[in-house]
């Protein structure tokens, strides 16, 4: 958007753009994942029968970051500089510590809930985001953000019509799993701001990847035949190799890459565009009916997210203005 003056956009507001449209690509393939983990568990009932949910789950959460490990080792050789730094592997650690009870918790209630159901509660991390930046943050949310995140909550919530909920320990679990969520997104902005995201990341896919399959080693008595009957089962491969390249590798890179061009709760507000990609892919693949609360529901979304952008911009051209006052009156003095 120009200015009021016609002037070109500048670098930051280019930058930060260009961070709304490659998060905006991410929610497209998390919505994805959402049917990818849903397939991959009705694909396994016969081997999470024989060895259990847990064992299982943390065996498909190990091996999807264990594939985008691979692809940013060898496809990114520059991820591979500053992984002995200490702050590298703090913040790496932080990061892939949070992942792994996200992913872990969220794909373990998904075997109980519909994904639908689960994009919602996830989506939860918007409203979680916006209170630990207000209660953490230097720049707390403004109270147009906060009208953002209500209509894109509200939008996610109501996107297959008014949520019918029952509180059983999939649903709590879900909603555990989006307070890490929201812990990762506030804890990506901090580190990434400061440290080269690519090293980040690799630690971060590194620690998910040990202790998804520590998890597995603990909790499971023969870890051989559980990986050999995951394995040989048929239809695992495509939905998780999906899972490792688009959902861990690209998304998660993008996320590290992007998401510090914006405001943590901006972003947040951004993700919830995810339950609306995963409605629509349940819909053309026959899982979800149609209703008009998808309209409804979608419609009051893109409404928050638009408020978000609103307001990004406002803020951006008051700070443009307040530093060009601020520079007349140096050159005046």
């Amino acid at each position: 958007m120009q200015g009021g003056d016609g002037a070109a956009p500048t670098p930051f507001v280019k930058q930060r753009r260009k961070a709304a449209l490659v998060l905006f690509s991410v929610t497209l393939i998390w919505g994805a994942t959402f049917i990818w983990m849903k397939q991959l568990l009705n694909t396994l009932s016969a081997p999470i029968e024989t060895h259990g949910s847990t064992s299982v789950v943390a065996f498909l959460v190990g091996a999807r970051f264990f594939l985008a490990l691979v692809l940013m080792v060898f496809l990114i050789p520059s991820s591979r500089r500053s992984l002995g730094a200490q702050p590298v592997q703090r913040g790496g650690a932080l990061l892939g510590g949070l992942m792994l009870v996200g992913f872990f918790s969220q794909m373990l209630a998904l075997d109980d809930i519909n994904p639908s159901t689960s994009a919602f509660l996830t989506s939860l991390y918007v409203v979680m985001t916006a209170l630990l930046t207000a209660r953490a943050s230097d720049h707390p949310p403004t109270r147009a953000l906060w009208w953002g995140v209500l209509l894109a909550t509200t939008g996610a919530g109501f996107i297959e019509g008014p949520p019918h909920l029952t509180w059983g320990v999939a649903e709590v679990v879900t909603v555990l799993s989006a307070l890490f969520f929201a812990l990762h997104i506030v804890a990506t902005q901090r580190w990434t701001t400061d440290h080269d995201p690519l090293p980040l990341t690799v630690v971060s896919f590194a620690v998910v990847t040990a202790g998804a399959w520590a998890l597995m080693l603990l909790v499971t008595a023969s870890p051989r035949a559980l990986v050999g009957d995951v394995l040989a089962s048929s239809g695992v491969w495509v939905p998780l190799i999906c899972l490792g390249v688009g959902g861990s590798f690209f998304c998660l890179l993008m996320l590290n890459m992007y998401q510090r061009h914006l405001h943590p709760v901006h972003a947040a507000v951004l993700y919830t565009f995810e339950p609306v990609w995963a409605t629509l892919f349940g819909l053309g693949l026959g899982l979800v009916p149609f209703t008009w609360w998808i309209v409804v529901g979608g419609s009051v979304l893109v409404l928050g997210n638009v408020v978000v952008e609103l307001a990004a911009n406002s803020s951006i051209e008051d700070n443009t203005v307040e530093n060009d006052s601020k520079g007349d009156l140096g050159s005046s003095s």
